[in-house]
């Protein structure tokens, strides 16, 4: 039997993707996650043969679920599932760790193929992602990197804090750290992701599909 957690924040499309996952006879759906902790929490005490996850959740976003699924949680193969066509998702996605990348809007049609490939231990990308990876490997040279993969953890968090509107003062008190060694964070968060202030940030964040 191929166990199955479902990480997606909205309700109706997780119990749609649980509804479709259970008419099989040969997976069950052992957890639900409405964001990246849960996610993180079920794969660790459930250790599903496969995490269908999507990108953009409260909490922890799916990019860095799978970054940490993959470091952490060996055993589950991860199947991303969401609305984002752009070729940079796949990209970052796969590079974090994913095995499959799907379109939510090609589920019914290829939802349960994927989980049964991941499973075996194969790989299972849609049309789009393959379209991309294929590119990809025509273009290797082609400058995809993401400077925030560079962040250290503390750095990351601090990040999500700028973004989510907080002052020097609240990091430092959040964080329980000085607000000179915040200040200290923040700038290096902007120089590594090559941005001048927090406006710039946001930006970023937002085309990247880094906001919670």
């Amino acid at each position: 039997m191929i166990s199955v957690v479902v990480a997606d924040d909205h309700d109706i499309v997780r119990q749609g993707l649980v509804s479709i996952i259970e008419q099989a006879d040969d997976c069950k759906v052992v957890g639900q996650a409405i964001d990246g902790v849960e996610a993180l929490a079920l794969l660790e005490q459930l250790a599903p043969s496969v995490l269908v996850v999507d990108i953009s959740m409260p909490k922890i976003n799916g990019l860095e679920v799978v970054r940490q699924a993959s470091l952490r949680f060996k055993q589950s193969q991860i199947l991303v599932l969401t609305m984002h066509e752009e070729e940079e998702y796949v990209i970052h996605m796969v590079r974090a760790g994913a095995s499959g990348y799907l379109v939510k809007s090609t589920a019914s049609q290829h939802l349960l193929a994927a989980i049964r490939q991941l499973a075996i231990g194969k790989t299972y990308y849609g049309q789009f992602a393959s379209q991309v990876l294929a590119e990809q490997y025509r273009n290797p040279n082609e400058n995809l990197d993401d400077p925030y993969k560079n962040l250290t953890e503390r750095e990351r968090e601090v990040f999500h804090l700028v973004i989510s509107g907080a002052s020097t003062k609240d990091i430092a008190r959040v964080l329980d750290i000085s607000v000179k060694t915040a200040e200290n964070h923040r700038g290096k968060v902007l120089e590594k992701l090559k941005m001048h202030n927090s406006v710039e940030l946001v930006r970023y964040a937002a085309k990247k599909g880094l906001l919670n």
